[in-house]
């Protein structure tokens, strides 16, 4: 557990320098704090949300086919 969440408490201190450090010295922040800002920033766009799609079991026969109809098959859970 402490392997997980030593590494997001790091990068999230990291983040928070560099935006501190574009708020409070402008002057003196350069491209690799304008990078870690906006790379936070933009990981937080992403859709962490979204979990893997159950897909429907194999049908016994071998055939390939998906067990009940082809109405069934789709990507995305509801």
């Amino acid at each position: 557990m402490v392997r997980r969440w030593v590494p997001v408490l790091v990068l999230g201190g990291v983040w928070w320098w560099a935006v501190l450090r574009l708020l409070l010295e402008p002057e003196h922040a350069g491209l690799v704090e304008g990078a870690v800002a906006a790379g936070g920033w933009g990981l937080s766009l992403l859709p962490v949300h979204v979990a893997a799609a159950v897909r429907p079991e194999r049908s016994p026969d071998g055939s390939g086919e998906t067990a009940g109809s082809g109405e069934d098959r789709t990507d995305i859970s509801t």
